[in-house]
């Protein structure tokens, strides 16, 4: 019942999901996920994106109690992803005549995901939509995240709604807009959702954020995380920096071990590197920490040392999953460093070497690979792989 004002004639009408553990089955939600929808009343009524299927009750009381009575005219699809989509079938059921807005690539999508071909408008780079005083320019941002996606220019107001881009992890507790909330308790978030659903595609990234630099932009309004309507310059500033692989001195270490081996050489390397002065150092259990948190790090940090025992003549899976997700996202301009432990057969480091031929980073100092219990001329052989990285790093 409460109302949400971007403007006098513009809504907020997301939802929150406090109850969802993964995010498109795979990225953990620890505190939770937004799924944004935006509402434009004027001479025609017009809705930006929808709200994942789970939450379409709630949905429709809001554009309901705001809208008494009048219908929506069109729907601007923005972006096919499910987790913004979800609601089009329950839409299209209660306004019956509604225009679906969307571009050539966004049709195919719709008729595979919900066989829905009627009532369409196609529109391309620069069109406009006129619904009374609000006119509506339509901007293709191809691979920020999907094919089909575009972002929409309200004018009059100068409000960009972005679809997937500028977005975040995280439910909006109270705040919805960005001088609302304490960044600090987004910005871990924020940069965990662009690096793992928007980091693959960090190039197109980049023409997007040049495309739109010709928009002067008053307030950013996304399909997750808070709108942007202060200081957009914060959030602005990060998606450059991301999306240009821009890291800053420091180490992110990795390790699989099942019996201690190897992670007591993590430790020599992560305990040489700090006497050595690197200060942002982050040592993690490839079993105990999923994929998303680590490469997060991996796009602040410089230097990615990563270690494995041999499992069955190959890398130990959880290290093998990680690393196969970092050279699947392709992250450009890191140090590597290698180290493992085996038994009575080799496969850890000698798959973490297949790894760094794929991903061309520049490696550092000789691989170390110890045969059970570490042992002093391969602790050596670590704190020489640290020093060589702190050279490096500083």
């Amino acid at each position: 019942m409460h109302q949400v004002n971007l403007t006098d004639n513009i809504y907020y009408v997301g939802v929150n999901d406090r109850k969802t553990h993964l995010f498109e089955n795979y990225w953990p939600l620890d505190k939770g996920m937004a799924y944004n929808s935006y509402l434009i009343v004027d001479e025609k009524v017009a809705l930006v994106d929808t709200v994942e299927r789970n939450f379409i009750d709630d949905y429709l009381d809001n554009i309901d109690n705001i809208l008494e009575g009048r219908k929506v005219d069109y729907l601007i699809i923005n972006h096919m992803e499910p987790d913004h989509s979800g609601a089009i079938r329950a839409i299209v059921s209660r306004y019956p005549e509604i225009t679906l807005v969307g571009n050539k690539k966004t049709f195919p999508m719709l008729s595979n995901y919900y066989q829905i071909k009627d009532n369409t408008l196609e529109v391309a780079e620069g069109d406009e939509l006129k619904l009374g005083n609000h006119t509506l320019q339509f901007y293709m941002t191809p691979m920020v995240h999907w094919p089909e996606t575009m972002v929409t220019y309200e004018v009059s107001n100068q409000i960009l709604f972005s679809a997937d881009a500028f977005g975040s992890f995280g439910a909006l507790d109270g705040g919805i807009f960005d001088d609302e909330l304490n960044l600090d308790f987004y910005e871990e978030e924020m940069m965990r959702y662009f690096t793992n659903i928007v980091g693959k595609y960090c190039p197109h990234t980049q023409r997007a954020l040049k495309k739109l630099e010709g928009l002067s932009i008053k307030m950013i309004a996304a399909t997750h995380g808070p709108v942007w309507r202060t200081d957009l310059n914060y959030i602005l500033s990060r998606y450059q920096k991301w999306s240009s692989y821009e890291t800053k001195p420091g180490a992110v270490i990795v390790y699989g071990s099942m019996y201690g081996n190897t992670e007591k050489m993590a430790d020599a390397i992560a305990r040489q590197l700090a006497v050595r002065g690197v200060k942002n150092i982050k040592v993690y259990d490839a079993s105990k920490t999923h994929p998303s948190y680590i490469i997060s790090d991996l796009f602040k940090y410089k230097a990615f040392i990563v270690g494995s025992c041999a499992y069955n003549n190959e890398m130990f899976p959880t290290v093998e999953t990680l690393l196969t997700k970092i050279e699947h996202m392709g992250v450009k301009d890191h140090l590597l460093g290698i180290f493992g432990s085996y038994t009575w057969n080799g496969g850890g480091v000698k798959n973490i070497n297949k790894f760094a031929e794929k991903i061309k980073w520049e490696v550092v100092n000789e691989p170390v690979e110890e045969q059970g219990a570490l042992k002093k001329d391969k602790y050596e052989q670590c704190i020489e792989l640290a020093n060589a990285m702190a050279d490096k790093l500083l």
